[in-house]
């Protein structure tokens, strides 16, 4: 398996037109869409979520450029400030975008005098849409792929030479590598599914809050398996290669902090309020209407 054409689906010039950003675009308008839906269904108005995605976008690919840099400070550090901007040849880390879609949360919440806690739920699944989606910006970048694999699956990649990464280039050209994106964008899917399951067959026991932090469990599981399989890891104790030696990778200690944090805050918030307060499932039943049209009204 390997892309029908190169990262670029348009180039007119100047004007370029990237798979990568087609993707994260088209996972964050799913998103959206998803996030409308549920926001409607918890009585808030749905527009919320339009009006806030543009900043999610901002944020979202701010915070994973920050984070992609800070585990790549060694190769940064040295070069000019453009370079640590400059997201054309990609560099974003997902744990990073999801702090900035946190953090969007938290403003949007203040801004329009809302539960944040709510929306961290009502947000949680949308984050797996967008990066069940986005992730196949990586297949058209040739990047996010794991190590040579010999099991003959259609599905396994055809990396050409001149996207393969330190580690990698000695392969022979009939050498397939492991999809890690495909992996990680099934995986999503199963969170999205897992997530909404479990709200509808236990909603009368959760709180605000909980749909996140199954989120952060359910993803970083998934997240710290294939992880192990790429060979593009950003590694803790600086750029990554085709493996991280004796450390860890960033992300899989990051999926162990979310998967250990995640855990206790769920089980802490039940030891010490066993029953759930009415506020974490009352919003369930009183979806949003929008109101009545001022000729409406006169007519009425």
């Amino acid at each position: 398996m390997q892309p029908p054409f190169g990262p670029n689906l348009l180039e007119l010039g100047p004007i370029i037109i990237r798979m990568y950003a087609i993707a994260i675009l088209s996972g964050a308008m799913m998103g959206g869409w998803l996030g409308a839906h549920r926001a409607r269904a918890r009585g808030y108005n749905p527009n919320i979520v339009w009006d806030w995605l543009i900043v999610g976008l901002i944020l979202g690919v701010a915070g994973g450029r920050i984070w992609y840099v800070a585990s790549s400070w060694p190769q940064y550090r040295d070069g000019p400030f453009i370079d640590m901007i400059n997201t054309t040849k990609g560099g974003l880390a997902i744990h990073g975008a999801i702090v900035g879609a946190v953090l969007t949360v938290i403003i949007a919440s203040w801004r329009t005098k809302t539960n944040a806690l709510t929306w961290m739920d009502i947000m949680a699944p949308c984050l797996s849409v967008g990066q069940a989606i986005g992730r196949w910006g990586n297949f058209f970048n040739n990047e996010a792929y794991g190590g040579p694999v010999n099991n003959g699956l259609p599905w396994n990649l055809n990396i050409p030479a001149q996207y393969r990464i330190r580690g990698t280039e000695q392969y022979d050209a009939a050498t397939r590598f492991h999809p890690t994106f495909l992996y990680e964008s099934f995986w999503n899917l199963g969170v999205l599914f897992a997530i909404v399951f479990i709200e509808r067959r236990f909603r009368g026991r959760l709180r605000n809050g909980d749909s996140l932090l199954i989120y952060g469990v359910l993803y970083s599981i998934g997240r710290f398996w294939i992880e192990d399989l790429r060979v593009d890891k950003l590694c803790t104790g600086g750029v990554g290669g085709a493996a991280c030696g004796d450390s860890l990778s960033t992300a899989r200690l990051t999926s162990i902090v979310l998967i250990v944090g995640c855990s206790s805050l769920f089980v802490l918030r039940r030891a010490l309020q066993r029953r759930p307060p009415a506020s974490s499932y009352q919003q369930w039943d009183n979806p949003w209407q929008p109101e009545p049209s001022e000729p409406a009204k006169a007519a009425a």
